[in-house]
């Protein structure tokens, strides 16, 4: 018994809403995967909000139709196609790319983000980027350094000109005491 007409429709809109809420697509050949390798991906994916869809790729094609950040993605639907929505956080894909590694099953087709068509080594270079949390870090270890140095630089404009300010009194004390000395020794002839 097929789906009827209201199941299709249901499919392609819950499709819809999916890729509404995506920044990233990715279009996997998973055949070959078992039903427990597959919800082992689901579970893999889901820490980071990412969801699989596997359908049709009619039914992807009738849901990216009027969707022109999707269109280019009609040209990745062929053969078994899985799909790896991708809401912001990328670290989805060293996710899926960790269960390909374990598996060596599946192959990514390619991906589409902001309209554009992704090879695979592009989502590779997307996969290689470090995380949200990384970057902040980042940033603010080197906001951090930069405020360390101009702490250290501020607190030693005083300290310099204090030691010159000693320097030059120094200098002066010793100056009169030269000149002191050379008066005694003047005075004594």
């Amino acid at each position: 018994m097929g789906r009827t007409l209201e199941n299709k429709k249901e499919i392609v809109a819950d499709l819809k809403e999916s890729l509404s809420v995506s920044t990233l697509a990715l279009v996997i050949d998973y055949q070959g995967l078992t039903v427990a390798e597959i919800t082992d991906l689901r579970r893999q994916l889901r820490p980071s909000g990412a969801i699989c869809k596997v359908t049709k790729n009619t039914f992807m094609g009738i849901a990216i139709k009027d969707q022109e950040q999707w269109q280019p993605m009609s040209e990745l639907l062929n053969g078994s196609s899985a799909f790896l929505l991708v809401k912001e956080d990328l670290s989805a894909i060293k996710a899926y790319q960790a269960f390909q590694k374990a598996t060596k099953k599946t192959e990514i087709r390619g991906g589409v983000m902001e309209g554009r068509v992704l090879s695979e080594a592009d989502v590779k270079a997307l996969g290689d980027l470090p995380s949200k949390e990384q970057l902040m870090a980042q940033i603010a270890g080197a906001i951090n350094g930069v405020a360390t140095k101009l702490a250290v630089g501020i607190n030693e404009v005083p300290s310099s000109l204090a030691r010159a300010l000693k320097a030059v009194a120094e200098k002066e004390n010793g100056d009169s005491s030269e000149s002191a000395s050379e008066s005694a020794v003047v005075s004594e002839d």
